[in-house]
């Protein structure tokens, strides 16, 4: 919904409000005080003489709703920005009108309740002055209400008050709507708290554009602590705050088409993780379970998609979808209309028709029967003329001409009746060619309603195309979910057989440690069992000593007893042993 129409929904209750006698005319005085209070609130600067100036040309009488529409829209609406509180601009407005229209008496919501109710009427009424809503989309309200509420739908009790508007108007303004959800006819068995919260929440969804909401752990950026948040999804934001009271607002997360959210793993004793990337910041998010993690990773999700495509929020779209449907619908309606109209219109002139051609035979017959009647008479009247002057006549031709007289009597009858029976053929030749003219009329028309009832048809299939496509989307939606389901638990198994290698990792290598230990201490015990055997071996070497005969040279006494081997075989192999003793002491 633009900005404006938005706007002029809720300006239009207020200057309404004021018309205290119905007249479509307000004070100037009531209007300077309507703008400078809607100034106000939107935030725009007031001149107090444009007012005075615009209407300086009329007299000092009131003005109309078309006399006013061109200084709001000049002075107030082309100046407005969107930058002002939408909820404090309607609250302006609802004061207004509901001190005149609303009867608390017979209503079970709060006043507060009551403006919420008014916002959605303004939402889902129709584009067209004086604002009413549809039966369409008030089942669409209470369906809603009721789902927020807990509740289940009944279809037979909407049924029954769909009758009743069906009677009526088959639509209702914004009180008679008030009372119809404060009266409590569609909530039976639920307390007023519970619709108050219902209300709300149909409240947040529509007006406030709230996608989603509900606490979860939020991981500071400076601190890195955990802290429970009541965070709240809109199109283009995230909003945290200490509370679902909204009392305290903690910030923002700003969601744009480049942002994006991925689940992370468990640590830091945190469950249920992931992860948000807007364009400036990322923000780790813990949610109470996996479902609500789900569920929060796919509805952000959507409406970064949303926000990529350029589409609005999932209700507003919807909405425009159901205004499009039902004027398509009331087109196709009213082009039936019309044309079952010119048929019955052709159909009644047929009828006509063949009524005049009717009453006109009728006549022609009655003043057929009625000449026939004077040719009788008159007919009569001479053959008694006749027989008198025959009866005057000789008695002797008296047998002679009563003979001829009957003969000319018979051949007169015959002759009469040929006329007749001449004249009955061509009136049953019009009437024929009458009914055989009828007959093909009524064949055309009857070939109208025949594609006509072909083009219904068609129409018909297409609807049924339309809602098994919408089925199909929603079975294809359901698939996909399906399908992210069985890769989650896929991830899940690959991740635990993970865990169960590593453990298994673990435990190898705390083996090949301790078989690393043992063979540590086994070198260290060949090592000393080494260091012993050298120092047996030096001193063995130290008690060698030459044995030297009498009169010969210096000789040498081994192990393999005296001149065993000259100087030279003895100092090459105690280089050899000294080189192999060194090689083992390297390798120690």
């Amino acid at each position: 919904m633009a900005l404006r129409d938005e706007l002029l929904r809720s300006i239009w209750h207020a200057f309404t409000a004021l018309d205290v006698d119905k007249s479509g005319k307000v004070s100037k005085s009531q209007l300077k005080v309507l703008s400078h209070n809607l100034c106000t609130v939107m935030k725009i600067p007031h001149d107090p003489v444009a007012l005075e100036e615009h209407f300086k040309d009329d007299d000092e009488g009131p003005v109309s709703t078309q006399g006013y529409m061109p200084y709001l829209n000049k002075f107030i609406l082309d100046k407005a920005t969107g930058n002002f509180d939408r909820q404090d601009f309607n609250r302006m407005c609802w004061l207004l009108c509901s001190r005149k229209n609303l009867d608390k008496s017979q209503l079970l919501i709060s006043n507060d309740d009551a403006f919420k109710v008014w916002c959605i009427f303004n939402f889902l009424s129709e584009d067209r002055y004086p604002l009413i809503i549809v039966t369409e989309e008030i089942e669409y309200f209470l369906r809603k209400l009721t789902e927020a509420m807990g509740g289940s739908w009944v279809e037979e009790r909407f049924e029954d008050y769909r009758v009743q508007l069906s009677v009526r108007q088959q639509s209702l303004n914004a009180w008679e709507l008030i009372l119809l959800v404060g009266s409590g006819q569609f909530i039976k068995g639920m307390d007023r708290q519970t619709l108050s919260m219902g209300i709300t929440e149909v409240y947040q969804e529509l007006i406030m554009d709230v996608l989603k909401q509900g606490y979860m752990m939020k991981k500071g950026h400076k601190r890195k602590n955990w802290t429970e948040r009541w965070f709240m999804l809109k199109l283009n934001s995230i909003s945290y705050f200490v509370g679902e009271d909204l009392a305290e607002k903690k910030g923002d997360i700003l969601l744009d088409g480049c942002c994006s959210v991925e689940p992370l793993q468990d640590k830091e004793g945190k469950k249920c993780l992931f992860l948000i990337k807007s364009s400036n910041k990322s923000f780790e998010i813990s949610a109470s379970d996996k479902k609500k993690k789900q569920e929060w990773i796919q509805a952000i999700q959507n409406c970064v998609s949303l926000l990529r495509q350029g589409r609005p929020t999932p209700h507003c779209e919807a909405r425009q979808k159901r205004r499009e449907i039902r004027l398509k619908l009331q087109g196709e309606q009213e082009d039936l209309q019309l044309r079952m109209s010119e048929l019955q219109t052709a159909n009644e002139a047929k009828q006509l028709e063949l009524e005049n051609m009717r009453k006109a035979l009728e006549e022609a017959a009655a003043k057929a029967a009625e000449e026939e009647q004077k040719r009788f008479q008159t007919q009569t009247e001479l053959q008694d003329r006749y027989i008198v002057d025959i009866e005057r006549e000789k008695i002797v031709r008296q047998q002679m001409e009563e003979q001829v007289a009957q003969k000319s009597e018979e051949l007169e009858q015959y002759l009469q009746r040929v006329k007749e029976m001449e004249g009955m053929y061509r009136q049953l030749e019009d009437a024929l060619e009458d009914e055989r003219r009828a007959r093909q009329d009524e064949e055309a028309v009857r070939r109208l309603q025949a594609r006509l009832l072909e083009e219904e048809a068609v129409k018909r299939a297409e609807l049924e195309e339309f809602h098994l496509q919408q089925q199909r989307a929603i079975a294809e939606t359901k698939a996909e979910k399906q399908e992210l389901e069985r890769e989650r638990l896929i991830k899940e198994n690959a991740l635990q057989a993970a865990m169960k290698q590593l453990d298994q990792l673990e435990e190898d290598r705390q083996g090949a440690l301790e078989q690393y230990q043992a063979v540590m201490r086994k070198l260290e015990d060949a090592a000393n069992n080494t260091k012993t055997w050298k120092h047996k071996v030096a001193e063995q070497e130290g008690m060698l000593r030459l044995i030297q005969p009498g009169s010969k040279g210096h000789q040498m006494i081994t192990n393999w007893g005296p001149a065993a081997f000259s100087d030279a075989e003895f100092s090459h192999r105690k280089k050899k042993w000294q080189e192999t003793k060194n090689e083992e002491t390297q390798a120690q």
